[in-house]
């Protein structure tokens, strides 16, 4: 055979194999079920998992595809870390603060009170320290997180009967989420950690007196506004409330590099919209409510003020006593100085003015 007939076949035979190669080496489908928090009658916070797992199914071309799955379906709705530790499940989607009981750290991964509003949260997590930290912290529970949604300052919520002074707080029973109740338990309160789907019930009965949930478009969805009229702002203890995708870390390693890619892609796209869904829709959803009846009341500033000091008396007990605490609330506290220093000069005067500004 001559040399131009070598080079000939050998080609072809590199074609044929080049042809070959992606159907030998080629990833099996990927299946992944995703538990979440929160009920699929709230299209927002809910169907921020509902984003993620289309982009996913997108952007893979339905070879990597996620099905999410309400409370109870899998796992109750607090259940998620220990599914996604476990491995019960490959992600989940959830709100950090509500795990407070396993670590008081887990609360900054979604609020503190008194802490950074939802700008500046996602500055700290993807330019700050924030997810360097984050990451060190869930390696105790084989998860991988990704910040995933944030509803921005939710109001203070909805109460039986008007809070004048700071001790009106006093034996109150509030549905608060998670980490929160541990400054309204210092001031008095009895905090109750109630998931979504059950709290109309509860103040319905009477077994809690007050709740928070969201914000004016979800609480709408909820019907609180029939059982209590006085609607409370701001909630001082959610300035800007992160949720979370967890990712079980054993699925996530076993990922590829493209589909590594494709779950932190994902991620940022759901923590986007979930935002811009709840920015646009609050303000009818407000308008509905006042129409419906609802009272809009400010926080007492003595209420304000004590709850203040109650939050920074409890981080510095925290600092103290734990060191997951101490170490990431070491960096939160100082870029949150900064943050508010910045923020002082710009959006908070441009906000001030245009908010009395007549459009």
């Amino acid at each position: 055979m001559d040399r131009r007939s070598i080079i000939k076949h050998a080609g072809i035979a590199g074609v044929l194999a080049a042809g070959a190669a992606p159907a030998v080496h080629a990833q099996a489908a990927i299946r992944w079920r995703l538990t979440s928090s929160f009920p699929k009658a709230l299209d927002t916070i809910h169907g921020a998992a509902d984003v993620f797992a289309k982009k996913i199914n997108e952007m893979s071309g339905g070879k990597f595809s996620v099905t999410v799955h309400a409370p109870g379906e899998l796992v109750p709705a607090f259940g998620v870390v220990d599914a996604v530790q476990a491995g019960t499940v490959e992600a989940g989607h959830t709100a950090p603060y509500y795990y407070f009981g396993k670590d008081d750290t887990f609360a900054m991964g979604t609020a503190i009170p008194f802490g950074l509003n939802s700008r500046q949260l996602t500055a700290w997590f993807y330019d700050g320290n924030g997810m360097k930290l984050f990451r060190e912290f869930y390696d105790q529970y084989n998860i991988v997180n990704f910040p995933g949604g944030n509803t921005g300052a939710q109001m203070g919520g909805w109460f039986r009967k008007e809070i004048k002074t700071v001790a009106d707080i006093k034996g109150l029973k509030m549905r608060v989420g998670g980490f929160a109740g541990k400054v309204l338990t210092r001031m008095g309160a009895v905090p109750q950690n109630i998931p979504g789907g059950e709290i109309y019930q509860a103040l319905e009965k009477g077994t809690i007196d007050a709740t928070e949930w969201i914000g004016p478009y979800d609480d709408e969805k909820l019907g609180f506004q029939k059982v209590a009229k006085n609607y409370y702002y701001p909630g001082w203890w959610e300035g800007g409330a992160q949720l979370d995708f967890y990712i079980n870390k054993a699925a996530f390693n076993a990922l590829s590099t493209e589909n590594k890619a494709m779950v932190e892609c994902a991620a940022s796209h759901a923590h986007t919209t979930m935002q811009a869904m709840y920015d646009a829709r609050n303000p009818a959803a407000l308008k509905r409510l006042v129409a419906g009846g609802a009272k809009l009341l400010p926080f007492p500033k003595a209420v304000m003020d004590e709850s203040f000091k109650q939050s920074m008396a409890l981080y510095s007990e925290l600092s103290a006593s734990n060191p997951n605490w101490k170490k990431i609330y070491t960096d939160y506290s100082n870029f949150r100085k900064d943050q508010n220093l910045w923020f002082r000069f710009t959006e908070a005067r441009f906000d001030s003015f245009m908010q009395s500004a007549k459009l």
